[in-house]
């Protein structure tokens, strides 16, 4: 149904340019042209405009002086893999498979080691835009899937510039090879080959090199008259964090500042080439990050979360809550704040609505529009759900947030050093082995206590209000859930010409994950 009305709005928008042809009038004006920019581990606290103290991100907060601000916006999942399958989808990561079975709520993302991917069956925005007419390409990031039936091209992209993973390495290139780059279908090089990444001093052009790739773009397409949707998912605050040789040494927040410094001044270049090409009020441009600082690479190679607890890899405040950005100037009035519950899913349901075209209709789409709260400043109550793994931690229902598992990392990581909530320890709360909460939830009210510090008394009239709330949403969610093929479990050698040490012998992807060899479950 969703492929046959893409077909359908595809015809219709030919016929109409047709139509006006011959009738010797104006064609209808163009759908908006769609720019997401998507960072990597930038935290919520890592912008001026939410109190970053050295306020070294000029370009970013002039955006949301002359945009809209959203500070309760979300990720899907607090790991970089499932969050990117929930934007391009506009679904849940448990509805897409992009979750793992190799342990109870263990995160899982697409290294080397993995074999899946984002299934066929999935209907990504790329491949919707096309009924509208929209030329697209994705420049950085992809972390859907390495195998070639995985890549972008094959899911609605026309263009590509970037890696199927991070810029991981260097390595071997025997019992590992480098993490190779490509535009589009021909692979063009290897990270720290022909695209080098300094590790010692942090250099790095990469950059520079995806800034070009989005200017170039834009200036294609606006001379063809052809709306366009540029996915720019630049990795430079990941670590290994990197910046060109003009941003080192240049933030009193070290290299992670440097980083931070380069890609603002992208962002301000992007903008402004809309505004020099004349199209700025035809373009929606929006700002967010793939999931919470990872203050496990803190502070040297590790953002900010603000207020918020803990960081990437769990569901407290700070690994799933997003800075966000909505920039349309003419349209989106300046200056403005939304309380609006969102998520990176509603990227995938806006971007459709501002092309027209309506969100498929067979399959469950948890991307909400934003629209009417962008121009109207109409809110819309809706929950937010925290997923680990195939696991639903927790849930926030306006200003309550409860949570039905708590765990950061296990004790035998932690021992090692390993810390997702570095100085922040809460008793009870930041817990490291996985504890149950599912018969009382822990519940915050997140406006008075962002940090998630309080747990509301179990025996106030408030905790059972709120909970009695949270409940029915949460059984109804669950009882219509129907999760995809899991496609991040580890260890399949068949498809693959090497393996992790310890795999050799198990030929697939086993569960329970007890039966995993260590070096084979999930990498943290």
């Amino acid at each position: 149904f969703a492929m046959a009305a893409v077909a359908v709005a595809t015809r219709w928008w030919l016929l109409l340019m047709l139509s006006a042809a011959e009738l010797g009038v104006a064609p209808a004006p163009q759908p908006p042209n769609i720019l997401l920019l998507l960072m990597d581990d930038m935290g919520w606290g890592d912008l001026g405009v939410y109190g970053e103290p050295s306020r070294e991100t000029p370009n970013l907060d002039q955006m949301a002086a002359q945009g809209m601000l959203f500070p309760n916006f979300y990720t899907a999942n607090p790991l970089c893999s499932p969050s990117r399958a929930a934007l391009l989808t506009g679904r849940l990561p448990i509805r897409s498979g992009f979750y793992t079975t190799n342990g109870h709520a263990r995160n899982a993302y697409t290294p080397q080691e993995i074999v899946g991917g984002i299934p066929d069956s999935e209907l990504l925005l790329p491949a919707l835009l096309k009924g509208a007419g929209y030329a697209s390409k994705i420049v950085g990031k992809w972390h859907l899937g390495h195998r070639p039936q995985f890549h972008p091209l094959k899911h609605g992209f026309d263009e590509w510039f970037g890696s199927p993973n991070c810029h991981f390495g260097p390595y071997d290139n025997k019992a590992r090879p480098n993490i190779p780059v490509y535009r589009d279908q021909e692979m063009v090089g290897r990270f720290y080959e022909e695209f080098p990444i300094n590790l010692k001093t942090g250099e790095a052009n990469l950059t520079q090199i995806y800034l070009q790739e989005a200017l170039e773009f834009i200036q294609r397409q606006q001379a063809a008259h052809r709306p366009f949707f540029l996915y720019w998912a630049v990795d430079a605050t990941h670590a290994p964090v990197y910046a060109s040789k003009p941003f080192l040494g240049t933030s009193q927040r070290g290299r992670y500042g440097d980083a931070i410094r380069e890609l603002d001044d992208s962002v301000g270049r992007i903008l402004r080439l809309l505004r020099d090409l004349g199209i700025a009020e035809n373009t929606f441009v929006f700002f967010t990050s793939d999931n919470g600082a990872a203050l496990i690479s803190a502070p040297r190679q590790g953002g900010s979360n603000g207020p918020f607890l803990c960081g990437k890899q769990t569901t407290f405040e700070g690994g799933m809550r997003e800075p966000a950005i909505a920039w349309w100037p003419g349209h989106i009035p300046a200056g403005q704040v939304s309380h609006q519950l969102g998520s990176i899913m509603d990227l995938f349901t806006t971007s459709l609505s501002l092309a027209g075209l309506e969100p498929p209709r067979d399959r469950a789409i948890d991307g909400l529009d934003l629209l009417p709260a962008m121009l109207q400043g109409h809110l819309t109550d809706r929950p937010i759900f925290y997923y680990r793994g195939n696991t639903l931690m927790a849930v926030t229902l306006g200003l309550y947030k409860a949570h039905f598992w708590t765990w950061t990392n296990s004790w035998e990581e932690f021992k090692q050093g390993i810390d997702f909530c570095p100085g922040q320890n809460v008793s009870g709360v930041t817990t490291h082995s996985q504890e149950e909460h599912t018969k009382l939830p822990l519940i915050f009210h997140l406006g008075r206590d962002p940090g998630e510090r309080f747990p509301l008394s179990i025996a106030s009239i408030e905790y059972l209000d709120a909970l009695r709330r949270i409940t029915p949403v949460v059984q109804q969610h669950q009882e219509a859930l129907v999760p995809g093929q899991p496609q991040l479990n580890v260890c399949n050698r068949a498809v693959m010409n090497w393996a992790p040490p310890g795999c050799e012998k198990l030929g697939k992807c086993l569960t329970p994950p007890e039966s995993v060899p260590e070096k084979c479950s999930w990498p943290h």
